[in-house]
């Protein structure tokens, strides 16, 4: 670019660190200057840098790691097949979106993401409340999202018991207690250790690659094969569906749920040094590395999973951990390579527990939640958003008391996740998409997608917009209230609380981030 701004952009980049080392924590020029452009205030510190970033984007996905474990989704609607197909045109897709987002994200770095690009690009008469819906969904989503993500870790934990001993009775309130074990685990990390999290998450990159090869190899070396055409050809369809076309499309929520997280990194902009060009590198690498060890090891699951079918009715619920043992013939084998998953999806709580506290301080750093004033406040002398942590302590933990009750009605919840989170990435790029066709020009980046840029959004909105549906459907068919998918339900009922909450107080005291940019500077 030859823009006046994108070259001091690009000149600041090459400063030197400020000589005080407590100043250097705040960044370099250009970091000051988004901020300044953005009207923010600088206070969390900018101790993350490359490396650390990628690896906190690569462990909050946990792609491997969550596809295997969700792997029952595919399994159940397309089989082997589907699920080696359904990754590789699911990832593809990705590309596009994880692209829209990264050039988004070099035009505003900021931990409010998807609310605040919406607030600057939608057309100017629905700015504020058309950004203040994203930021709920975007708060919520990623808030059940890290229940979500704990609760797997948790019952991976009650499935390799159940492995082990026969005569362990799978209680639900074993698996609460699980998920409030592993949030606490979490939030120790993100208060008294955060100062150190950009050096965890680059040590917890190496464990996600090493204990990438520590499973695969095993399978490689010990597992019977699966023939060719069992793994590529031979779809099947448990489900129910009136074609297995329809049934594959559905089973894609293996690959939907495993890659989702484009905006992760995004919610710690501020916390990272040169974050308008190092955030949207290290989310496109994240992809290409989380990626290719997720279809590596998707290709290698189904060749060695042996029946798929037999596989679903295993008791530990976790068709992953009657592969594996299928694999190994070994009860020590299995647990260590399950217990490598659950090692991997804990630390992935723990990047996740940063992206959901940051993303939930922004907006109340903006008024756009109840008690704002308190959850928008960084404690002094910490530089983290403590009581934004609390918040999503106190919140999972109550999510999951719904579990002792009711499995189902948890899933139900969480399941929104997916769905709201898509939403925002749909909106996000579809008013990306119209500023690029009815001007004005794009704010100035340093990350561009240049003359691609209007296919790449036009195809990120397509593939999203398809697979946001299939996220709505349940998993088999015909539905009970026990298989029904209360996607719809929970989203319509989240909306209408936005809304309500909008109208009553939000609009009188929510600051839409347009208002506070200084594009001219």
């Amino acid at each position: 670019m030859n823009s006046k701004e994108a070259s001091q952009a690009d000149a600041y980049a090459d400063d030197e660190p400020r000589a005080d080392s407590k100043q250097s924590m705040r960044g370099t020029a250009a970091d000051a200057h988004d901020m300044q452009v953005l009207g923010k205030t600088q206070e969390l510190n900018r101790n993350f840098r490359f490396i650390s970033i990628l690896g906190f984007s690569c462990t909050a996905m946990s792609t491997w790691e969550i596809t295997l474990s969700s792997s029952t989704f595919g399994l159940i609607n397309g089989g082997l097949p589907g699920l080696v197909w359904g990754y590789f045109i699911v990832w593809a897709g990705y590309f596009t979106v994880f692209a829209s987002i990264a050039e988004l994200s070099s035009m505003a770095p900021t931990s409010g993401g998807q609310y605040h690009w919406v607030s600057e690009l939608a057309p100017r008469g629905c700015q504020k409340f058309l950004s203040y819906l994203i930021g709920w969904l975007s708060v919520l989503g990623w808030q059940t999202g890290f229940a979500s993500i704990a609760f797997i870790a948790g019952t991976l934990i009650q499935g390799l018991i159940v492995l082990n001993n026969e005569n362990y009775v799978f209680e639900r309130w074993h698996g609460t207690l699980l998920v409030v074990a592993i949030t606490a685990f979490s939030i120790f990390f993100n208060t008294f250790l955060a100062k150190r999290l950009p050096i965890v998450e680059g040590l917890v990159l190496i464990l996600h690659i090493i204990g990438f090869f520590a499973v695969l190899i095993p399978l490689w070396v010990l597992a019977p094969l699966n023939s060719t055409d069992v793994v590529f050809t031979e779809f099947v369809n448990v489900g129910g569906w009136s074609s297995t076309g329809l049934s594959v499309m559905v089973g894609m929520l293996t690959t939907v749920y495993g890659m989702l997280g484009a905006d992760s990194a995004v919610h710690m902009s501020e916390e990272i040094r040169d974050a308008s060009i190092v955030l949207p590198r290290a989310t496109m690498w994240a992809l290409a590395i989380n990626g290719s060890f997720g279809f590596i090891m998707m290709i290698t699951y189904c060749f060695t999973l042996g029946d798929p079918l037999a596989a679903l009715e295993t008791p530990t619920g976790y068709p992953v951990i009657a592969g594996f043992f299928y694999a190994t013939r070994s009860l020590g084998g299995t647990s260590v390579m399950i217990a490598i998953i659950i090692v991997n999806t804990t630390s992935s709580c723990i990047s996740t527990l940063a992206s959901v506290s940051r993303q939930t301080w922004s907006f109340a750093r903006d008024g756009g939640l109840p008690f704002s004033n308190f959850i928008g406040r960084v404690k002094p002398g910490w530089n983290i958003p403590l009581n934004a942590v609390c918040i999503t302590f106190v919140f999972t933990t109550l999510l999951s008391l719904i579990n002792i009750g009711s499995t189902v009605a948890f899933n139900a919840i969480c399941s929104m996740a997916t769905n709201a989170l898509l939403s925002t990435y749909i909106i996000s790029i579809s008013c990306l998409i119209l500023r690029r066709v009815n001007g004005p020009v794009l704010p100035d980046r340093r990350w561009s997608l240049g003359a691609m840029g209007l296919p790449i959004n036009v195809a990120a909105l397509l593939f999203l917009t398809w697979i946001w549906v299939f996220c709505f459907f349940p998993q088999t068919t015909p539905v009970a209230a026990a298989t029904m998918n209360w996607n719809v339900v929970i989203n319509a009922g989240i909306m209408i609380i936005a809304v309500t909450y909008y109208f009553v107080r939000g609009k009188h005291h929510y600051v839409a981030p347009v208002a506070l940019i200084k594009r001219s500077l």
